[in-house]
């Protein structure tokens, strides 16, 4: 099942079968690359996620990572993680061929059924505010879920027993780089508001009352916007809040 995607022209492929972690793997062979590349392990043993939680991996889901290496300051560069959400988007439409109960949760989340479907990590590597690399880190329940959840995470969810689709990690990679490519050069040629714009009207309890959880801090408010630097904009009791940095309750 391919619908037409095309693997896209100046992005490299590498597929593991086995690996500790294809961030890990990452930044080991970032010195070498001379462009974006796409890891890819159809089996990975100590993945990992925001916080330092491990990621579950069970065989059959997708476990990647795109290298790039954005000329950009860090603030820039980070906003990827909402280019790397819009593509996740494309291409689970695209396998599942629908697109209700699609949800986008922030800073980093894909809902299905308001569900957990797919989680995003962006790691780097870099001086001051250049980077040497940028890492974006995608783990996708294709064919299941993990057993162990954090007690107050959400449910998680997989593409397979919520649409019936069935797809193997390449192919569902095939889709993914092709919708990255898209949506990069989107990023790259308009800026952040097109992608920003896109990104809201998908967005999980836009509008809706939320909590956002920075160490200690818990702000409650209406999730109203994310503003032009990527930051969850809640009206609180005590006014307009940007949040730069959060997990995200409902």
């Amino acid at each position: 099942m391919n619908q037409g995607a095309i693997w896209p022209d100046r992005y490299g492929r590498r597929i593991l079968e086995r690996v500790d972690s294809t961030l890990d793997e990452a930044a080991r062979i970032a010195p070498t690359l001379s462009g974006p590349e796409w890891i890819m392990a159809h089996r990975q043993l100590v993945g990992r996620a925001r916080r330092g939680r491990a990621w579950a991996d069970p065989v059959g889901n997708l476990s990647a990572t795109l290298v790039l290496f954005p000329d950009e300051p860090v603030a820039i560069a980070s906003l990827r993680s909402f280019v790397a959400a819009l593509a996740l988007l494309d291409a689970c439409i695209a396998v599942s061929g629908r697109s209700d109960g699609f949800a986008l949760k922030w800073p980093n989340d894909v809902l299905l059924n308001g569900e957990k479907l797919a989680g995003i990590l962006l790691e780097s590597t870099g001086r001051g505010d250049r980077l040497a690399h940028l890492a974006i880190g995608i783990g996708v329940n294709l064919v299941s879920t993990p057993s162990q959840v954090e007690p107050d995470a959400l449910r998680p969810v997989s593409l397979l027993s919520a649409t019936g689709a069935q797809v193997d990690p390449e192919t569902f990679l095939l889709h993914l780089a092709a919708a990255y490519a898209r949506r990069e050069e989107t990023f790259v040629s308009r800026g952040f508001e097109p992608i920003r714009a896109d990104w809201l009207a998908h967005a999980a309890r836009l509008g809706q009352v939320i909590t956002a959880r920075t160490g200690a801090t818990r702000t409650s408010g209406r999730f109203e916007t994310v503003d032009a630097a990527g930051n969850l904009v809640l009206q609180c009791a005590r006014g307009r809040v940007a949040i730069p940095a959060a997990e995200v309750f409902f």
